[in-house]
């Protein structure tokens, strides 16, 4: 098994506490991150720090998979290598990140992977994008701005799209609730234009096939982890919950990442609920 890299022990030691201070984050389930063997962390993604939580709830080494860009970038990249995580091109199929990912489960290592893909965020293009499908009667400036303002997840403003292609809400409607997207799919939901399941579900973007994959070629168990809350000063609803550790065995992976899915959604609705 690889020993922790330099700068991943001084992070560890010296950033940890002081990360763990400035947003008070409540962890819970931590002892179900094995003490030995090979694991897959699979985790939401709503902020750059999502990973940190993992890092300050074991003396135990991740191995992460991050985006190319942050090796490209020469500010960033000297961290993201110091630390040993794995680039990922996410332009396409990146073989060698995978091996290199399979590699480190089979050393026995613990993995750490976002099977969103992504974070889960409204990036620029995207906004672009939903502007100029839906949007165009006003002015862009002002709809970005609108839109923005709230740091909605992407998730959340597909759904509500899909709620209008579908014929479930009206233009109107759309109009208003398209800026405030969590608040107007709980008032959808408690007036059951959704159910609760789909508000939970739209918390999360799409799935990718990667974990359920890996786990299974390297017999790997998944141990989720959920975050929900706010990244700020002495947080008051920052919750993190590590999750009992899912076996995909030999399983269909489609049926596996449904299943792993649903775990997701009920842990979600678990740190919701603590924190009403």
């Amino acid at each position: 098994m690889n020993k922790k890299p330099t700068i991943y022990k001084i992070g560890a030691a010296i950033l940890g506490p002081i990360f763990k201070w400035y947003y008070t984050p409540i962890i819970i389930g931590k002892d179900n991150i094995p003490k030995e063997g090979s694991c897959i962390l699979a985790g939401d993604h709503i902020h750059l720090y999502d990973q940190c939580h993992a890092i300050v709830s074991t003396n135990r080494t991740l191995v992460y998979m991050a985006k190319k860009e942050y090796f490209d970038n020469k500010k960033t990249e000297w961290f993201f290598r110091g630390v040993g995580c794995i680039p990922v091109d996410r332009s396409k199929k990146d073989e060698h990140a995978v091996e290199s990912a399979l590699s480190a489960l089979k050393s026995g290592e613990i993995l750490g992977i976002f099977p969103e893909g992504t974070r889960n965020a409204l990036k620029e293009e995207r906004v672009k994008e939903i502007y100029d499908k839906y949007f165009t009667d006003i002015d862009y400036e002002t709809f970005s701005s609108k839109l923005n303002a709230g740091k909605p997840k992407l998730s959340q403003i597909r759904y509500l799209l899909g709620l209008y292609d579908k014929k479930k809400i009206k233009k109107q409607e759309l109009d208003m609730y398209i800026y405030n997207a969590d608040e107007a799919l709980k008032e959808l939901w408690k007036n059951n234009v959704i159910k609760e399941h789909d508000y939970y579900d739209s918390l999360l973007l799409d799935f990718k096939f990667g974990a359920v994959s890996m786990a299974q070629k390297t017999n790997s168990p998944i141990l989720p982890m959920v975050v929900t809350g706010d990244y700020k000063f002495k947080s008051k609803n920052l919750v993190v919950r590590f999750g009992s550790l899912y076996e995909v065995g030999k399983k269909d992976l489609a049926k596996a990442n449904a299943e792993l899915r649903e775990i997701f959604i009920q842990m979600l609705k678990e740190n919701y609920e603590m924190t009403k």
